[in-house]
């Protein structure tokens, strides 16, 4: 499974110069189905039943199993750090989780990425992007904001 770019992710670093509060920086659909929770439970050690058993979930009050947090924060922050060009960019990133992001069996959840640029602060020479991180038109992600230095 691969995630699904939206609109063309840039491979050179934004010019600060050149960037305005409220430019858009990207968008693109995270497509997560239950073999990428699986091998994201393997790379995070994270072997939370809600993440693979639907009865168990269930059982806590989930409408069945649901993706990893980090997972979807770190999918979100990924078109952040495409955009600048280089991972190491990305200086500070905080969110707060707001709701669950359910995965079918068979099928596939698909979670919308978004991001604009909300602040620059040209002295320190960085940018902060406000990503906003929505699964079925509903935030899963409040308040995400990557600071970025160029």
């Amino acid at each position: 499974m691969t995630e699904h770019v939206v609109s063309p992710v840039s491979t050179t670093r934004p010019d600060l110069s050149a960037l305005a509060v409220g430019d858009v920086v990207g968008t693109r659909e995270v497509l997560v189905d239950r073999a990428r929770l699986v091998r994201y439970a393997g790379a995070s050690g994270d072997f939370n039943p809600i993440h693979w058993n639907d009865a168990f979930a269930q059982s806590v009050d989930l409408p069945g199993v649901i993706a990893h947090g980090m997972f979807t924060m770190g999918a979100a922050v990924a078109l952040v750090e495409d955009w600048a060009g280089d991972p190491g960019a990305v200086v500070d990133y905080q969110t707060r989780f707001t709701r669950p992001v359910p995965v079918p069996n068979p099928g596939e959840a698909v979670v919308s990425v978004s991001g604009a640029i909300g602040a620059i602060d040209l002295e320190a020479r960085t940018v902060r992007v406000d990503l906003t991180v929505t699964f079925e038109g509903a935030k899963v992600l409040m308040k995400a904001q990557a600071v970025v230095r160029l």
